[in-house]
C-alpha cells in the first residue's frame, strides 16, 4: 500500500460517514445557523466535521437550492447564516423516511448477523 493510503477499513468508515453528514447537517439547519454555529450543535451530538468538509457541503447544498443563505452582523464580524429552504425541508422529509427504513432493515441484518441466525430460531 503506498504510504499515503489510509488503510481500507478507514476509507470504508469514510464512506459511511460521507452520506450520513448530509442528513446531520440539514437535520440542524430547520433555523438560522452559521457554518462554526453548525460545526459546534452537530459536534456537540457526537457528530464532528471537518470544516474542510462542512464549508463545501453548506456551498454545494445551495448551490443545489436546498439552503438559502443571508450575510449578517451580530456581534463580531459577518458571517453567513444558512437554513432549509423550501425544497431542502421536503428533501430533508424524505431522507429521514429513508433513513428510518434504512436502520430498520439494517438492525434486521446485524441482528440476524449474516449467518441466517434468526432464520434458523424461526424455523425450529
Amino acid at each position: 500500500m503506498p504510504p499515503n493510503t489510509p488503510p481500507p477499513d478507514d476509507k470504508l468508515e469514510q464512506e459511511l460517514r460521507r452520506g450520513v453528514i448530509v442528513l446531520a447537517a440539514l437535520s440542524q439547519l430547520q433555523g438560522w445557523q452559521y457554518g462554526y454555529s453548525l460545526r459546534q450543535s452537530l459536534a456537540a451530538r457526537g457528530m464532528e466535521i471537518e470544516e474542510g468538509t462542512l464549508y463545501p457541503l453548506l456551498r454545494r447544498l445551495e448551490g443545489q437550492s436546498l439552503l438559502v443563505s443571508e450575510w449578517r452582523i451580530e456581534d463580531g464580524p459577518p458571517r453567513r447564516y444558512y437554513k432549509l429552504s423550501p425544497a431542502g425541508r421536503a428533501l430533508y422529509g424524505r431522507l429521514v423516511g429513508n433513513w428510518n427504513a434504512l436502520v430498520e432493515t439494517v438492525g434486521g441484518l446485524i441482528a440476524d448477523d449474516g449467518a441466517g441466525s434468526k432464520r434458523k430460531k424461526d424455523s425450529r
